[in-house]
Parts: C-alpha cells; sequence; structure tokens
C-alpha cells in the first residue's frame, strides 16, 4: 500500500513539474518540428525513377480526402504539376514536395476545377523560392488566355509582395505565369511538349465535348511510364497510347452513384442538380470503362482518380467500382496523398502512400 502511494506521488509530481514547464516543452517540440520540416524535400529521399502523387483526386464536388484534381510527377529529381485544382498547392507541400521546385504545370483542359489555384501555385511557388523565372504553364490552344487572365489578376499582390519583401524574397522577374501553349494532337498522333536528358512529356487528344480542346499526358524516363487521362470519355485514343504503361492514371465517374443522386434531386425537385446529375452522364468514363482500358491496355496498374461523386462513408469504394475490380484486379482508388514509385531499372509499381 505504501509502494502504490509512493507511486502515486512521484506520478503527480512529474505531472505537476511538466504542467508547470509546460510552455518551454512546447517550444522544444515545435521547434524541433520545424527543424525536421522547414527546407526538407522529399523528392531528395527518391531512388531514381519516375515517381507520381495524387495533390487533388477529386472533381469540382467537395470530398474529404479528395480536393480537385492535381498531380505531382517527379522525374528523376524534375518536378511538374498535371492540372491545379482546389487545394492542391497546399497538399503539395502537406506531402513534403516543395513547392519552389516546380518546373511547369500541364494543364489537360480548362474547366475551372482545374486550373482555380493556378494563382496560388504560381505565387507560392515565386515566394518560397524566390524564383528569378516565371512558372510555365503548358496547354492546348487557349492556354493563353487562361494566363494572362491569372496574370491580370495576381498583378497587384505581385507589386505588394515586391514592395514588402524586396528581391530577397519577391524578385519581380518571377512573378506570375508563361504560357507554352501547343497544337492538340489529332488523334492518333502525340506532340512532344517537353524533352530533356531521359524525360520525354508527350500529349495526347481526349474527348470531352463540348469541352475542346482536352488533352491527357504521357510521361516516358529511362523506360517508366505513366499516362494521366484528364477528363474524357472511354476512348481508343487512350487505350493505344497507354499500351504497356506502368501506371494508367485515370479519371472515373460512378454513373450507378450519380443516378442516385439525379433521382434525389428530381423528387426533392431540385431542377438544377436533376439537370447537372444528368448533363454529366455523357462526357466522363466509368470505373468499369477504364478498367477495361487498363485491361485492353495491358497496363501495369490503374489509379482511378477525379472521383465523381465523393467517397464519403465506409463501403462505398464497393458501388463506386460496380464490379470494375473484377475486369482489372491492380487497382487503386485515389484519394490525396497517394503516391507511387516507378524505380529505373526496374518493373517495379511502389505504392509509397495510401494518402495524408
Amino acid at each position: 500500500m505504501k509502494k502504490s502511494l509512493i507511486i502515486i506521488v512521484v506520478i503527480a509530481a512529474i505531472g505537476l513539474l511538466a504542467w508547470s514547464q509546460r510552455v518551454t516543452i512546447l517550444t522544444r517540440v515545435m521547434e524541433k518540428g520545424l527543424e525536421a520540416r522547414m527546407g526538407a524535400d522529399i523528392v531528395d529521399s527518391f531512388e531514381d525513377g519516375l515517381h507520381l502523387a495524387l495533390c487533388g483526386a477529386g472533381g469540382p464536388m467537395p470530398a474529404p480526402n479528395a480536393s480537385g484534381p492535381c498531380v505531382v510527377v517527379v522525374a528523376g529529381k524534375q518536378m511538374f504539376v498535371v492540372d491545379a485544382g482546389t487545394d492542391g498547392l497546399r497538399n503539395i507541400a502537406r506531402m513534403g514536395y516543395q513547392p519552389a521546385q516546380i518546373q511547369g504545370v500541364f494543364l489537360t483542359h480548362f474547366h475551372s476545377d482545374h486550373i482555380d489555384g493556378l494563382g496560388e501555385m504560381a505565387t507560392i511557388r515565386w515566394v518560397n523560392g524566390a524564383n528569378t523565372t516565371t512558372l510555365p504553364v503548358y496547354g492546348p490552344e487557349g492556354v493563353q488566355r487562361v494566363v494572362d487572365g491569372f496574370n491580370e489578376s495576381y498583378s497587384l499582390d505581385a507589386g505588394y509582395r515586391h514592395a514588402h519583401h524586396g528581391d530577397t524574397v519577391a524578385p519581380l522577374s518571377g512573378a506570375g505565369m508563361v504560357a507554352r501553349p501547343f497544337t492538340t494532337p489529332e488523334p492518333g498522333e502525340l506532340v512532344t511538349v517537353v524533352s530533356n536528358a531521359e524525360l520525354k512529356v508527350e500529349a495526347l487528344r481526349v474527348d470531352h465535348s463540348p469541352i475542346d480542346p482536352a488533352v491527357g499526358y504521357r510521361f516516358t524516363y529511362k523506360e517508366r511510364s505513366l499516362l494521366i487521362t484528364g477528363d474524357t470519355v472511354k476512348l481508343a485514343n487512350i487505350e493505344k497510347f497507354a499500351q504497356g504503361v506502368d501506371l494508367l492514371v485515370h479519371e472515373a465517374l460512378a454513373p450507378n452513384l450519380v443516378g442516385m443522386m439525379h433521382d434525389t434531386a428530381a423528387k426533392s425537385g431540385d431542377r438544377i442538380m436533376t439537370k447537372i446529375t444528368d448533363d454529366i452522364l455523357n462526357y466522363h468514363t466509368s470505373p468499369v470503362e477504364a478498367a477495361q482500358t487498363a485491361r485492353d491496355a495491358g497496363v501495369g496498374h490503374l489509379l482511378y482518380y477525379h472521383i465523381v461523386p465523393p467517397l464519403v462513408f465506409p463501403g462505398q469504394d464497393i458501388l463506386f467500382l460496380n464490379g470494375a475490380q473484377d475486369i482489372f484486379p491492380d487497382y487503386t482508388i485515389g484519394q490525396d496523398g497517394v503516391s507511387f514509385s516507378l524505380p529505373a531499372g526496374s518493373k517495379e509499381i511502389i505504392v509509397t502512400s495510401k494518402g495524408l
């Protein structure tokens, strides 16, 4: 009994001491956390190869684990982003990447959910690294208008930041973006957008009608490859250029789940949502169709992204797939932070993170 009392007294004394020193302890914990976090770059830990992470796995609908469409691709030490959806830039930082290291953004098309994070992405890339060159933004016809609009919208902000921080943080030569337009390829053709060292980035036409132009991108680095579709219907052109790629990142909308939303909206008299849930069915790919493309193209792994509608409760993924898992079993349903590594000189496809 006496021993138990002594133990209780000692624990209480330690607790009181810790409480009295809580500010000091919390300060040290924060200092250590900042030392580990600030300036750290996850890319430094990558072995040579092709790497991909979802900085946004969703579409235009809000979701707890799926921000607006955004994909990070790292080839060797070169870092790029495909599309710049809502919260994508912040997820890039959360995943341990340095926004200052973004060497270019590739836009698949100009729907708002794919471009609305561009201003923040360009700004943080600029001031976080005191970049002296503007952010290249690659895209088909129309990208110049998009870039010009963002540059104009952020021009006052750029002036404020330069006036406040000067060239040490915000050299004006690095403010904003520069458009890098290319001609939309015809079906059956690829257009080389970037080619340097052992990296090649090629654009292919997809079909998101009535949205035109719309493209996907194929990345090839040291015999490893991945293809990101952007928004599209099921398309022979995607199957053609996805032949044998290691990782196919394919958009997916579940017609059965959207149909439930449509019926509910119609019953409740919500004419707008009834119309939207009817319209969106005809310019996206279902999980079953994406699985068919992956199977027929002989890809190594299928990653579903641009998930519509949001998956918000346990077990909903089974409804989302609707049998797609039986067509192509090597798949991952994307969420923010999911990442893959394709090491050079290997056939491995490694899941390096299952999410944030």
